[in-house]
């Protein structure tokens, strides 16, 4: 998979549009937050000062508190990429967000989404 501008994107870009995508189908701002705390372990503080610091894609991960373990759950196609084959470690982990986000969007209960 090559290298794109994704990694240089700022989060704080990136988030409306999870927000956005989940609330038209139904879901709430609350429920992202909670699949980003889950899968970055960021917490509502934490995750504001990144949005606040306006940091790219790639800061946003390098400075995640730690991926969930469950995260290696995480299957299927994204963006036409099986997410378990992706190679680079960042996009992997921007894609299993990715997927995450649309997994809620597509109504699947949150105990699913987070590999409980």
């Amino acid at each position: 998979m090559p290298r794109t501008h994704i990694f240089t994107m700022p989060f704080s870009n990136i988030y409306p549009l999870y927000i956005n995508k989940a609330e038209k189908k139904g879901r709430t701002k609350k429920e992202v937050d909670e699949i980003i705390f889950w899968l970055t372990g960021y917490d509502e503080s934490s995750l504001e000062q990144q949005i606040r610091n306006d940091v790219n894609m790639e800061t946003f991960f390098q400075q995640a508190p730690m991926i969930h373990p469950n995260a290696i759950l995480i299957k299927g196609v994204i963006c036409g990429y099986r997410v378990e084959e992706i190679e680079d470690d960042l996009m992997r982990q921007i894609r299993y967000l990715d997927k995450l986000i649309d997994e809620l969007a597509k109504g699947k209960a949150m105990e699913k989404i987070l590999r409980k």
